[in-house]
């Protein structure tokens, strides 16, 4: 299929050929028919692609911080190949899309194959958009008319949180497309609606639709027009639907403004607000989230949870039928806003130059014949039928970032690569001269020329895949952590016992590192103690790694390295564990916490797995002691040895995985595991023994 993308680096704006995305649970596959541009908000994303590094970074200050933390916690080298691999990333530009459902993903009860639908979906033939992010259009709607839903519920949740009555006056400052949109709204709503622009066409526009419009650059001030226009008393309300970067517009809203006035931003503007003009006439500001509540909540969007309509009588997917209902009654007309209709292939019609369209309202036309593919041809490669040709699942920041570029260095084969959307794994393939992206990974179960499978999707998929991957008769290696509970590990297990001959790695990278590799060398054998401490950083809690059911919390998502590098360490395997978490009350979703760990050699070794601490410091510190020696392994750069030599090493920054993938490479040929699956089968138990023992309170044996 076709998407419209915004390459970050290049500055284009691309028509690319993309797998179409699979269907998913709570999700409805829509073949798309139209799609409006906003013009605001979709220009933005491609002048901020076109802007130089510079430009980019003094668009983003924030990020830059971001940046500089990281160069000094990581150095310079790793901090640019992130940096410049984010902006790789291809971005999917639209979010008012019309189309008929073709699949109906488990769990959805609203819809049904052949509805015609609108929804938040992108510029792209097939979209997959959650349920409660689409609505049903009316018969008497038609498909041009019904592309106006997503935009124009951001106008009326404006106007929710504005909260006007009838007969108050209200101002819209700006008259692109949410300003009409929002202006007709509001005089449907039964108020006085003035506006302004500085683009006469879009006056005339809103004149034509019975708004008190003007324009200040033909000599009317915004604020004394207002004054007049209401006796002296000022504006009830102000709704902002402008694009600008001064901070004027705030300033002339506040004096425009009645006493206990309300000014609600629904564009973007500067904000520098003048604490007098406020205090004054005790005026209201708020800024307006999209198109309503909902948006951004995960529990509400991705899994279905809707809002009691008691309590919450506006969520966005409501916002979106009483749009459409709106439409469909007459009260809101729309179809004089469109400008233009572009079929697909002539999209740069639009995009070419976005700063001299004219436009109010540009509509995409989709080919009524597009086919639906979930596998794309990239690069025509011939694979001869040997041992180590790989099929790479998951195309995120890590596959992006990490994986391929190993991969690429040792000279690893890889046939394809999947992502359940699709356009990450064109965009990947395309860099990396993959021959095959797709959205359906068991296309490369199917295939028998790929006998290995690298796993990089979101934890709670890795049993279930490398269950599959296994019984396809493919060697895995998967992401850590290889799963999310017993019940699964005892599926894996039996499943590897049915198939022997394969090879399960789980990519515990830390035990690769040379400078690991170099202290297990110097201090020798017999029981240790070790102090492994993971400054890990405050994630938001709305992060998917904190989900019990996605990520299954930091612990198990990412202490379980270092579980596995203790063990590699200590040449033993754990016996006993026992954890403590900050704060009064134990909890089983934390990611602050002390893990000890008893080694049947009779080591020791204590996990400190730290959010709270702070980012300048290094981010990983392992510590060993033995024999009267200690060595201290620093963020991975620096090595210190006291009682041996070489007492101090440095190194660019490197944790291991060009090392493991190149020993995974070897070990596909020569049948020998790189991490014996006894190993892996106890780091998994222990760090679920470390969950049960935060539970119980008690150390808790390793069977």
């Amino acid at each position: 299929m076709k998407q419209i993308i915004q390459d970050l680096k290049s500055g284009q704006t691309i028509l690319e050929e993309v797998p179409a995305p699979q269907v998913k649970s709570g999700n409805v596959l829509i073949k798309t028919s139209h799609t409006l541009v906003s013009l605001g908000t979709e220009r933005s994303l491609v002048e901020f692609g076109k802007a130089n590094l510079l430009d980019k970074a003094r668009q983003q200050p924030d990020r830059v911080k971001q940046v500089l933390d990281k160069i000094r916690s990581e150095g310079l080298l790793p901090t640019l190949e992130a940096v410049f691999n984010k902006l790789n990333q291809p971005l999917p530009l639209g979010y008012c899309n019309v189309g008929v459902v073709k699949e109906v993903g488990k769990g959805v009860t609203g819809f049904n194959v052949g509805d015609r639908v609108a929804s938040n979906g992108g510029h792209a033939e097939y979209v997959c958009v959650p349920e409660n992010l689409c609505a049903k259009i009316p018969d008497n709607v038609s498909n041009e008319e019904a592309a106006f839903t997503v935009i124009g519920s951001i106008g009326l949740e404006g106007i929710r949180l504005c909260n006007p009555t009838f007969g108050e006056t209200i101002v819209v400052v700006g008259l692109g497309l949410i300003g009409l949109i929002t202006a007709s709204l509001l005089k449907s709503n039964g108020c006085r609606v003035v506006g302004y622009d500085f683009d006469q066409s879009k006056v005339d526009i809103a004149k034509q639709n019975g708004i008190i419009a003007f324009n200040p650059s033909q000599g009317d001030d915004p604020v004394k027009f207002v004054k007049n226009i209401t006796n002296g008393i000022g504006a009830d309300g102000v709704i902002i639907t402008a694009s600008n970067k001064s901070d004027e517009i705030i300033h002339q809203t506040s004096e425009m403004s009645r006493q206990r006035g309300r000014i609600i931003l629904v564009g973007v503007i500067g904000l520098d607000i003048r604490r007098d003009d406020f205090y004054k006439k005790e005026l209201t500001f708020q800024v307006s989230c999209s198109y309503g509540p909902g948006r951004y909540d995960d529990n509400y969007e991705q899994k279905g949870i809707d809002y009691p309509i008691g309590f919450v009588r506006w969520t966005e997917k409501r916002n979106f039928e009483a749009i459409l209902n709106a439409i469909s009654d007459g009260q809101l007309k729309v179809s004089h806003l469109i400008t233009e209709k572009v079929i697909l292939d002539n999209y740069l019609e639009i995009y070419g130059d976005m700063r001299k369209s004219g436009s109010i309202a540009s509509i995409l036309v989709y080919p009524e014949s597009s086919e639906y593919s979930v596998k794309t041809e990239v690069n025509i490669i011939q694979f001869e039928k040997k041992p180590g040709i790989f099929g790479i699942i998951g195309a995120g920041n890590f596959t992006s970032a990490t994986v391929l570029p190993r991969l690429k260095k040792i000279g690893v084969p890889v046939k394809y690569i999947a992502s359940a959307g699709g356009l990450t794994a064109k965009s990947l393939a395309k860099k990396a001269g993959i021959a095959n992206a797709t959205s359906d990974y068991r296309v490369i179960l199917e295939d028998e020329e790929v006998d290995s499978v690298i796993i990089t999707t979101r934890h709670n998929l890795h049993a279930k895949m490398v269950i599959e991957s296994l019984s396809a008769g493919k060697h895995v290696f998967v992401e850590k952590p290889l799963c999310l509970n017993i019940a699964e590990l005892e599926e894996i297990i039996s499943t590897k016992d049915k198939n022997p001959g394969l090879q399960l790695v789980v990519g515990f990278n830390r035990r690769f590192a040379p400078l690991a590799l170099e202290m297990k060398r110097l201090i020798g054998s017999g029981p240790k103690n070790i102090v492994a401490t993971m400054n890990a950083g405050f994630i938001p809690k709305d992060i998917w790694v904190h989900n019990l059911e996605v990520g299954g919390g930091r612990i198990i998502g990412e202490a379980c390295h270092f579980i596995d590098l203790c063990s590699f360490l200590t040449g033993s395997k754990v016996r006993s564990v026992c954890m403590n978490s900050l704060g009064v009350n134990p909890k089983e979703n934390t990611d602050n916490a002390s893990i000890l760990l008893k080694y049947d050699d009779g080591s020791n070794a204590v996990i400190n797995y730290f959010s709270n601490g702070s980012k300048a410091y290094s981010k990983e510190r392992i510590e060993i002691y033995n024999q009267e020696k200690t060595i201290v392994i620093d963020n991975w750069r620096r090595l210190y040895g006291y009682g041996v030599k070489p007492s101090k090493i440095k190194s660019r920054m490197d944790k291991g995985h060009l090392e493991q993938f190149s020993r995974l490479k070897d070990s596909i040929k020569t049948g020998v595991p790189i991490i014996p699956f006894d190993e892996i089968i106890n780091t998994t138990k222990a760090i679920f023994a470390a969950i049960d023992s935060l539970k119980k309170g008690r150390w808790i044996d390793v069977g």
